[in-house]
């Protein structure tokens, strides 16, 4: 009998892949976790029945979420991860030379010890000697911390259960506080096709905090179809005036989508028009 996961996103709308295996489950004091082997996307973790990354191109969202802003700073050398339990974010930011530390703070530690288990191919970069890895709730840590990295990612699930609160303005003020006065921050912002009102309330609220604020786009397949959104806010510097030198290997990104990324199409134009931005 072959097993299927549905992942419902509206009344309208969901997505199914078959399910070779279910190779963890575990309620933790913040959610269900699950790790399963898709038949087409290979070893997946799901948080609260929403697939979080898949092994088959988890690539995309990670190089995306970190690279773009990475760049954008001149020499990033203190980096910060809200979120990010899996380690994928963390790999792709310590592909940078000049990181010197990451500090990933991850509010269920039953993600991380999934991770390590059943995600090697994310989870190796928590043996890197430059991480420091704090279990803590992520708007209590940088409420608390002034003037400190220079790069800060937000790789927070969708905003619901223990992720709500990381799209709120006052987390963002916080975000912006806690940079550098070249600050970049990375925030993962939604599908603008299927979640509108939330990507435009991020980009918004960010744009009331931070002066040069940028849109990319990439497509994810294992999150809701069509684009998804990453937000590059920065103090100071502008990512689409950059030409990145990639010196280390990646599947997505490259020169060229850098430059690509931030063209927006005209119906998400016409949305930021609409939110008055």
């Amino acid at each position: 009998m072959k097993m299927w996961f549905y992942e419902k996103h509206n009344e309208n709308y969901q997505v199914a892949w078959r399910v070779s295996d279910i190779l963890y489950q575990k309620k933790t004091p913040y959610q269900n976790l699950t790790v399963v082997e898709f038949a087409e996307l290979g070893r997946a973790l799901v948080l609260d029945e929403a697939v979080q990354t898949t092994e088959k191109e988890e690539y995309v969202y990670h190089e995306m979420l970190v690279h773009p802003a990475a760049f954008t700073h001149k020499a990033p050398r203190k980096a910060l991860i809200i979120g990010g339990g899996d380690g994928g974010t963390l790999r792709e930011v310590l592909k940078h030379e000049t990181i010197e530390k990451v500090d990933l703070v991850e509010i269920d530690e039953e993600v991380i010890k999934a991770a390590r288990e059943y995600l090697p191919f994310l989870s190796q970069s928590f043996n890197d000697p430059r991480v420091n890895i704090i279990i803590d709730d992520g708007i209590r840590f940088v409420k608390n911390v002034k003037n400190t990295y220079d790069l800060i990612f937000v790789d927070a699930s969708d905003p619901v259960g223990p992720a709500v609160v990381l799209y709120s303005e006052e987390f963002y003020r916080s975000l912006f506080d806690a940079l550098k006065e070249d600050g970049v921050v990375s925030v993962q912002s939604e599908s603008p096709n299927f979640y509108p009102e939330i990507f435009t309330k991020i980009v918004t609220t960010l744009k009331d905090i931070f002066p040069v604020v940028n849109i990319a786009l990439a497509p994810v397949p294992a999150y809701i179809s069509g684009f998804f959104a990453f937000t590059v806010a920065s103090k100071c510097y502008n990512p689409k005036e950059v030409i990145p030198k990639i010196n280390f290997a990646t599947k997505y990104y490259n020169e060229d989508i850098h430059q690509a990324c931030f063209a927006l199409p005209n119906f998400v134009k016409e949305m930021l028009k609409s939110a008055n931005l």
